[in-house]
């Protein structure tokens, strides 16, 4: 079958209510803007905003935040017939600081994690070249089951999964069950992006570079992106070794939301052209620091690709 999607995302779709003072806590906190949120959300709009075709696998409520969400997908050309609206909970939302670093946040989680098998069938996975997911929509019962079924179904249908560890206690308290979900994902051998607050989190405690690299790898991953911050990123391929590559410096961050998933788009969107690590992990980054140089999404009026310098 032809592979006419180049990616679906699987997971939390949400509304992100984002403080708009700089660097306060949400107790201080006293104004929100409203935004289309959620990690697999973000690279399925950042995906079709590079013009590739992207499907999101999401469920919102059947209410005013869940018309938002359709509304928005769709001006941003996100394939949206596999999203459920269910008028049983509402729309999930959460409400995040505005922060030059890892934003603190509260999430009012409802709707995103009734994913169920309907909505991804066997002719979705057929045709796709890559399936995303997240730990968040890992986290919760059914979106769990489902995730991890479509993925080992996606695997031996030769389709490249990836999965974003963006694991927060907030979202999945038992860190234990976590590790366990983890294994079973990272048996279909995904592209792994981790950040190092996601392995503190994990693990509680501050990890070292050959720990994490070491650990992933011996549950199944053979590609694992490793983000520091400004410290840069790290990559660890079984094949081919490590990459180590500088941050790109920024001199106005304005909003961190999204920027690991700017990221991580890059990064899949590189792989889709056959790049190799060390350009993709430059575009990766490039498109982290439009995203850091904007409040909310990716800006309008930028023509993504060329401002990546893509061929």
């Amino acid at each position: 079958m032809e592979k006419s999607i180049d990616i679906i995302c699987v997971g939390e779709v949400l509304i992100d209510f984002i403080g708009h003072q700089v660097n306060t806590s949400i107790n201080r906190t006293k104004d929100y803007h409203r935004f289309l949120g959620g990690s697999p959300t973000n690279v399925a709009v950042n995906s079709a905003r590079l013009g590739l075709k992207s499907v999101l696998v999401a469920t919102c409520g059947e209410d005013g935040l869940g018309e938002y969400i359709i509304r928005k997908l769709k001006v941003n050309n996100v394939i949206t017939s596999h999203l459920k609206q269910i008028n049983a909970v509402p729309t999930s939302v959460i409400f995040v600081s505005k922060s030059t670093s890892t934003p603190d946040f509260i999430p009012y989680r409802e709707a995103d994690y009734h994913i169920d098998q309907s909505q991804i069938p066997q002719e979705l996975l057929e045709k796709a070249k890559i399936f995303h997911t997240t730990c968040f929509a890992l986290s919760k019962n059914p979106a769990r089951t489902t995730i991890l079924e479509s993925a080992k179904k996606a695997k031996a249908l030769g389709v490249q999964t990836s999965i974003d560890i963006n694991f927060s206690e907030r979202i999945w308290p038992d860190r234990e069950e976590a590790k366990e979900v983890l294994k079973e994902y990272l048996s279909t051998d995904p592209f792994v992006k981790l950040s190092e607050d996601d392995c503190y989190r994990l693990f509680v405690e501050a990890k070292t570079e050959d720990f994490i690299f070491e650990y992933f790898h011996g549950l199944g991953a053979t590609t694992i992106c490793l983000t520091k911050g400004k410290d840069g990123v790290v990559l660890s391929d079984k094949k081919s070794g490590i990459y180590h590559q500088k941050a790109i410096p920024v001199n106005d961050v304005k909003d961190a939301t999204g920027a690991g998933d700017a990221f991580w788009t890059g990064f899949l969107y590189a792989q889709l052209l056959n790049k190799n690590f060390e350009e993709t992990i430059t575009i990766a980054q490039k498109l982290a620091v439009l995203k850091l140089q904007n409040v909310g999404r990716l800006p309008e009026g930028v023509n993504i690709s060329e401002f990546l310098d893509i061929i």
